[in-house]
């Protein structure tokens, strides 16, 4: 089975089956022609992933990184969704997953658009030092044990391998002044996102939280800082995600 690839012009290539790892399907990302290759036996997205690449719109000629991005659902979705995106960054620390991401930006035809960078934010190379102009996280926002889950999966869901304090420490060093930070997170762990994100001066502009249906508890919230902003943030209407 082959499997096609669409770019700009049209039909620019084919991947054979060997192409795609055991247990990888491929899926729609609904938007155009673009598609994204998911691993059955990995972690998966959620729909935190989809809320958090349509919270904010891109500017023209916007640098966007995506830290934490596991299948690169969040940059690939930002970028279909935006024009006038000049270049996504994908930093993902688990090796499987990275090179996930990178079959699925040959798969869409994108490799002068994207890049992937296989670190852990903690040690993001200097090159990347005030570089962005947006950085997008759905971050592992989950505490407690793991014991009774696989490890690769653990990670992506549990601050085992990264803080929230490093990770809002590297989204300040790799911001140009100005640029935006946009994160999902636990509503419930709402005062600590904005502590940790004043002291990286990262001042919090947009705030919404995420209920999965109407009159119920908030269990999310999507927050954009501004590096170097002023004070002042915008409280959008709560989300239903239902």
């Amino acid at each position: 089975m082959l499997c096609s690839r669409r770019g700009g012009s049209g039909l620019t290539g084919s991947f054979p089956r060997s192409f795609f790892k055991p247990m990888q399907v491929v899926e729609s990302l609904l938007i155009g022609d673009y598609k994204i290759i998911q691993d059955t036996s990995l972690y998966r997205f959620t729909s935190d992933s989809v809320l958090l690449a349509r919270f904010l719109r891109a500017k023209k000629g916007e640098r966007v990184a995506d830290f934490c991005s596991g299948s690169g659902i969040v940059g690939l979705h930002f970028f279909a969704e935006n024009k006038g995106v000049e270049h996504v960054t994908l930093f993902e620390m688990q090796q499987d997953l990275a090179e996930m991401s990178r079959r699925t930006v040959a798969l869409n035809g994108l490799e002068e658009k994207f890049t992937v960078e296989n670190c852990r934010l903690q040690e993001i190379p200097n090159g990347y030092t005030e570089k962005f102009s947006l950085i997008l996280c759905n971050p592992p926002y989950e505490r407690g044990g793991f014991e009774k889950e696989e490890p690769k999966k653990a990670v992506c869901r549990k601050e085992l391998s990264l803080s929230l304090e490093e990770l809002v420490g590297a989204a300040g060093r790799c911001l140009k002044f100005g640029g935006r930070f946009a994160l999902v997170h636990r509503a419930d762990r709402l005062s600590e996102v904005l502590c940790a994100l004043h002291a990286a001066n990262l001042e919090p502009k947009k705030l919404q939280l995420v209920a999965g249906k109407e009159n119920a508890k908030p269990y999310a919230v999507l927050i954009a800082a501004v590096k170097g902003g002023r004070p002042g943030i915008d409280v959008l209407p709560e989300k239903i995600n239902g």
